[in-house]
């Protein structure tokens, strides 16, 4: 660590220079940066650098940084590695609090001129300056317009979700993954080979940061695994932690040494240190994304029993199956409660004993509401989810001679009830529709499930594509709650 950082300056800069914006049209990461920045909105002054000069877009190219009429809150370079610190220490002398380095070839390379030009940008850092990377991708915030390269289409939406990357690609993966799942970023940071601020330093800030309430991690190697775990152990405290740790195999381990010149470290050490800081632990991305929804959008609490409404009967087995090893419970409802839900649902096949198979596809949206009212209703009951099987409306639409799929989905009308319950009752629903149908002439099926799901998501629900990602969220965020008891 080299000292403060104004980090309001980098994540909220009125005015960004961006160092090696070719004049020439063809991709390059500057030019990519600039259109990205425009395509995000970005409100704040753009000052493209090029030793050529010239425009983009109407703008001026400036040929060197010192001939910027004002003082930068932050710049972005894109210049071949042994250009990168003259354009840092001119970044610097312009008033910049902080850059991103997007440039490669340094210790990640394992070569004696990356190690060298990665030092005398350590010792450029020291006079003043923040540095993220190099070997980055950037850093998005939803708030001001930044993005990570290249994206130019990712949300604008902010969100409690932030996270911290040694891996530029996983950082734009995860980026789009929640644009569609339904996870919001506060920040992303993605510092490749972390020459000055890395994960301690930004885990502390992202503790402090009131516009974050969940913190998510790609790590492959830390600096310093004392400091590292000790500072996770005390950000944990105050906000849930996800945690994937790349490396974790023996072969694994070899790979990070050449992609961001990590050492990762033992796998058994790793999760037995994760696990007494607290961390929730996750195992790919795809994990990490399911997790962090659970995170931002249920209730931070303990929950122990769930209802399970739709679906068929076998996948009411398979959810109390996948329930118990996790340490929660799908118990039997109240004579009293069951009476009354099998009382309203089609006859016959139905059940209500919990898991309640609703035996038809198509029960209307205003019966499903009433059956999780009257679930929610059991003391027991802390949770609900509700299995709907909306690839069967083809079928149903056909039929009817519907003209099209959404002419029989009841989208708006299920979100709404569904949104009631949970503001009557006071109890989380999670909503899981799977999708077996993904043939092509079943393309309209995922075209309207993406809706549905965003119907969903409009009104802060949670939509899982199968019961047992579902389950395993909810467990995560039970068991870290318990132990914050």
């Amino acid at each position: 660590m080299t000292g403060t950082c104004d980090f309001d300056r980098i994540f909220n800069p009125e005015s960004v220079s961006i160092v090696g914006v070719s004049p020439d049209p063809g991709f390059g990461f500057g030019r990519g940066m600039f259109y990205s920045l425009v395509a995000m909105g970005f409100a704040g002054r753009i000052y493209p650098v090029n030793p050529k000069g010239g425009t983009i877009e109407g703008l001026k190219i400036y040929k060197t940084v010192d001939e910027i009429p004002e003082e930068v809150d932050f710049a972005i370079i894109a210049v071949a590695a042994q250009r990168v610190p003259e354009a840092l220490e001119a970044c610097r002398k312009k008033g910049a609090a902080g850059v991103e380095i997007l440039s490669a070839g340094f210790s990640e390379m394992e070569t004696p001129e990356g190690i060298a030009l990665e030092k005398e940008i350590k010792q450029i850092a020291r006079k003043g300056i923040r540095v993220i990377g190099p070997n980055c991708f950037g850093v998005y915030c939803p708030e001001s317009g930044l993005t990570l390269v290249p994206g130019p289409d990712l949300s604008r939406e902010r969100g409690p979700v932030a996270f911290l990357s040694q891996s530029g690609g996983m950082s734009i993966d995860f980026a789009h993954i929640g644009k569609w799942m339904g996870v919001k970023f506060s920040k992303v940071v993605s510092f490749g080979n972390g020459a000055d601020l890395r994960e301690c330093e930004l885990l502390e800030y992202l503790r402090d940061d009131s516009d974050t309430g969940v913190i998510a991690m790609y790590i492959e190697g830390v600096e310093n695994g004392r400091d590292f775990f000790a500072v996770l152990r005390s950000v944990a405290e105050r906000k849930p932690v996800i945690v994937y740790k790349g490396g974790l195999s023996n072969s694994g381990g070899r790979a990070i040494a050449s992609h961001t010149a990590s050492m990762g470290g033992s796998g058994v050490i790793w999760r037995s240190a994760l696990r007494q800081c607290n961390a929730v632990q996750v195992g790919d991305i795809m994990e990490m994304a399911r997790t962090s929804l659970a995170f931002s959008l249920l209730p931070q609490r303990i929950y122990k029993g769930i209802s399970v409404v739709g679906g068929g009967g076998a996948l009411g087995v398979n959810a109390c199956d996948i329930a118990e090893p996790l340490g929660l419970e799908i118990p039997r409802l109240k004579k009293e409660i069951e009476d009354r839900i099998i009382s309203i649902l089609p006859r016959p096949g139905s059940s209500a004993g919990n898991p309640i198979d609703v035996a038809n596809p198509f029960v209307p949206a205003r019966i499903l509401k009433e059956t999780l009212l009257l679930a929610a209703g059991d003391e027991k009951i802390d949770l609900q989810i509700m299995i709907q099987l909306l690839y069967h409306y083809k079928a149903f639409a056909r039929g009817l001679g519907a003209d099209s799929l959404r002419d029989v989905v009841p989208c708006n009308e299920l979100a709404d009830g569904v949104k009631e319950v949970v503001d009557i009752t006071g109890k989380p629903v999670i909503m899981v529709f799977p999708n077996i149908k993904q043939e092509i002439e079943s393309m309209d099926i995922e075209e309207v499930m993406r809706e549905v799901r965003k119907a969903f998501l409009d009104r802060c629900i949670p939509v899982f594509d199968d019961i047992a990602d579902a389950l395993e969220a909810v467990s995560r965020v039970s068991n870290y709650c318990r132990k914050m008891r």
